[in-house]
């Protein structure tokens, strides 16, 4: 097993199937030695139930970290899917997290840690990244958090 992939069930972390496009794009384009991943929404929690509101309504804080670390699950499970090996994953570059939240909520990058938190988790050092995590209106399927992802990789 790929060193990475140990991490990850060491973690007591399952990869789902990575999810299909929900539209007109495809779940990764890779470009030289860059890989820039579609945006993701949450995998679904242990009890097959997926996070789904605003945070700062119908969300607390901690549950849109929690959110975000099951979007950086399916962005795991997107890069195992697209590359056939974690291992290939040379530096995670940059994330772009949208938060699903209410007007005045302005905590937008402690609920982005939640995904950072695993990456740094999962690839040490490789997984530290750029980042810009903002608020939205609203996301497909009210989703409370999207994550899109650019990593570099090795053949």
């Amino acid at each position: 097993m790929a060193e990475i992939e140990k991490r990850i069930k060491e973690m007591g972390i399952t990869l789902p199937d990575s999810p299909p496009p929900m539209a007109n794009y495809v779940p990764a384009v890779q470009t030289g030695n860059l890989l820039f991943v579609a945006g993701l929404g949450p995998a679904a929690r242990d009890d097959g139930t997926t996070p789904n509101g605003k945070v700062g309504k119908d969300l607390s804080l901690d549950e849109g970290y929690q959110a975000a670390r099951l979007v950086g699950i399916n962005l795991l499970s997107r890069l195992k899917s697209v590359l056939g090996d974690l291992d290939r994953v040379e530096r995670v570059v940059k994330l772009l997290s949208m938060v699903n939240c209410t007007p005045e909520f302005n905590q937008q990058p402690q609920v982005a840690n939640g995904c950072s938190d695993l990456l740094v988790e999962v690839f040490g050092d490789k997984g530290r990244h750029a980042r810009s995590a903002v608020g939205m209106a609203s996301l497909p399927n009210d989703i409370p958090v999207e994550i899109e992802m650019i990593v570099e990789i090795r053949d």
